[in-house]
């Protein structure tokens, strides 16, 4: 039984970036361009009429941005995957496009090969990102991640005292390798106490156990 084609909607404001764009993906065995529009407002009445499996979508859109397109298509059209091809790689607008729903983002430096495996593998329920903005998105997700710790309130210096109060040291030892005075050891430890919401360095030992410090 013959495997029925990739469909696939171009969604680019560009007539010459989006006209190379339909030559590259219809020169493919596997993928078929069901249509070629420039607004998201076209993209729209394509995708109810033609429900193609994967939308091709820049973000750079004289009507509404990719992103908010995206986010739309995401709510309406549960079977229909988008990937964004466009050309900034800035943090807040792939962050953005992510959470909108997209399942893919390449930047439009990408060559042939990279653009029709992405169109691939998304379509087959994967995720593909760009080296550079998969970097972008792993960076945020650190910061999230060390946000929400315990430990994420403190300064340096109440962290590198958290560590030796872990270790088993007094406030005069780690004065001692600090170099601080005991009073000041005295004061972080007080900080951090209260920024933890402990209330004993038992408790202290444990956060910073469980956050590898």
């Amino acid at each position: 039984m013959t495997t029925p084609p990739i469909t696939v909607l171009v969604v680019e404001d560009h007539p010459v970036y989006r006209d190379g764009l339909v030559g590259v993906l219809e020169a493919a065995d596997d993928i078929e361009v069901v249509d070629a529009v420039g607004t998201a407002n076209a993209a729209m009445v394509a995708i109810e009429r033609q429900r193609p499996r994967l939308v091709l979508m820049d973000i750079g859109l004289p009507d509404m941005s990719g992103v908010e397109a995206t986010r739309h298509i995401v709510r309406r059209f549960a079977t229909t995957a988008v990937l964004m091809l466009t050309m900034t790689g800035e943090e807040s607008v792939v962050l953005e496009a992510v959470r909108a729903g997209a399942r893919g983002y390449l930047l439009k430096g990408s060559d042939r090969d990279d653009i029709l495996a992405a169109v691939r593998r998304v379509s087959d329920g994967g995720a593909v990102f760009d080296e550079g903005v998969a970097q972008v998105v792993l960076g945020a997700i650190d910061r999230q991640a060390q946000a929400t710790t315990p430990l994420a309130e403190l300064t340096q210096r109440e962290r590198d005292v958290l560590s030796l109060l872990a270790k088993g040291l007094t406030n005069q030892a780690i004065a001692d390798r600090l170099f601080l005075s005991e009073k000041t050891v005295r004061n972080h430890v007080s900080n951090v106490f209260s920024k933890l919401g402990v209330h004993s360095r038992r408790e202290a030992t444990a956060i910073a156990e469980a956050a590898g410090l």
